[in-house]
């Protein structure tokens, strides 16, 4: 079968390798649509970072580079393996691409994402969704009504990160949040906290992520911090209080400044976005209105409940989608597209059997 093979900085090979065996207690998946993460992106372009380095194999999956890519994906079942005895051949289904030892519990309210070694299918190994099948240990495979779009649906993944970030900050109908930034990440997260009920301001200098928040209908108020005053503007929409709860999805430093200085006294600032430098942050302000800053990473048995915005028409994906590809063009149309004009692309999806 066809694979996205990841062996170095800059080397992805699309390449022929044997189709996954579907063992007892694993889902064999007919995968139909996959997307390209920002995290894809960084192993392309400055990685391995997820990836273990050729010779450095992961300590749980075993593998290292090269590592077939892809954790942001849908598909069908065709074969359950020995055991499996809650899904059948033919489902829709998306996958949780999590790789973590056996022994840790996933039941609620345990931080499985946190363990030891964690990494992600597509990443540290344990095949991907950039190949047209995949075999997946059952506790990862979640199903979904068919009246979800396999297309769509690769985009639920994406979706669990925002709705574990908005799980993270407390937030509740009613309150009104800010979020810096409207990439794929913020706009998804937007979408999440739409649906949720509360009040949505989101700042963008990008003109083509603005018009996208706009059609999707995510936001309530679309900032651009270079055409008018942002605190004036915020502390007039809130009644000159700040926003209960921010969200960081940049990775800009300038961001995070404006959002310790928007949200309000006891109020939030949940950083989203993974940072590959260090930043600085205004720690009187911190202290002085007592804000809580918390990160967020991944999802944490939050698939159910975002799959559920999805089916209940809470969550519209379908404006998300900026481009579908086949494998062969991966490079050339998919990651050259989201280095060279990224503010265009909100999601690029990629369909191995095409």
């Amino acid at each position: 079968m066809k694979a996205a093979r990841f062996y170095d900085k800059g080397d992805i090979r699309i390449e022929d390798i044997p189709e996954p065996t579907v063992e007892a207690g694993t889902v064999g998946i007919d995968v139909a649509w996959c997307g390209i993460c920002g995290t894809d992106l960084h192993e392309f372009m400055e990685g391995p970072i997820f990836i273990p380095p050729c010779g450095h194999p992961h300590p749980i999956s075993g593998e290292s580079a090269p590592i077939t890519m892809g954790h942001e994906f849908s598909g069908v079942v065709y074969e359950v393996g020995e055991g499996v005895d809650d899904i059948e051949v033919g489902q829709h289904v998306v996958v949780e691409p999590y790789i973590i030892a056996d022994d840790v519990s996933t039941a609620e309210g345990e931080n499985y994402h946190l363990s030891k070694n964690m990494n992600f299918i597509g990443l540290g190994g344990r095949g991907g969704g950039l190949s047209e099948k995949i075999a997946v240990k059952r506790r990862w495979v979640h199903p979904i009504s068919n009246d979800i779009p396999l297309d769509q649906a690769a985009l639920i993944e994406p979706l669990s990160v925002g709705y574990h970030a908005f799980v993270r900050s407390g937030a509740q109908a009613g309150d009104v949040a800010l979020v810096g930034g409207g990439g794929p990440i913020g706009l998804l997260l937007a979408s999440v906290l739409k649906a949720k009920g509360l009040t949505v301001i989101l700042t963008e200098l990008s003109a083509k992520r603005k018009d996208k928040a706009r059609e999707s209908g995510v936001a309530d108020y679309i900032l651009d911090p270079t055409e008018v005053d942002l605190k004036e503007e915020v502390m007039k929409i809130t009644d000159n209080r700040g926003a209960d709860v921010a969200f960081e999805c940049t990775s800009v430093n300038a961001v995070l400044d404006s959002l310790v200085e928007l949200t309000k006294p006891a109020g939030v600032v949940v950083i989203v976005s993974i940072w590959s430098h260090p930043a600085s942050i205004n720690v009187h302000s911190v202290v002085m209105k007592e804000l809580d800053i918390r990160g967020t990473i991944g999802y944490v048995n939050n698939h159910k409940d975002t799959i559920k915005l999805v089916e209940d028409g809470l969550v519209d994906l379908e404006p998300f989608i900026t481009q579908r590809i086949k494998l062969d063009d991966l490079i050339s149309e998919g990651f050259e597209t989201l280095i060279h004009n990224n503010e265009s692309a909100v999601k690029i999806i990629v369909n191995p059997n095409l």
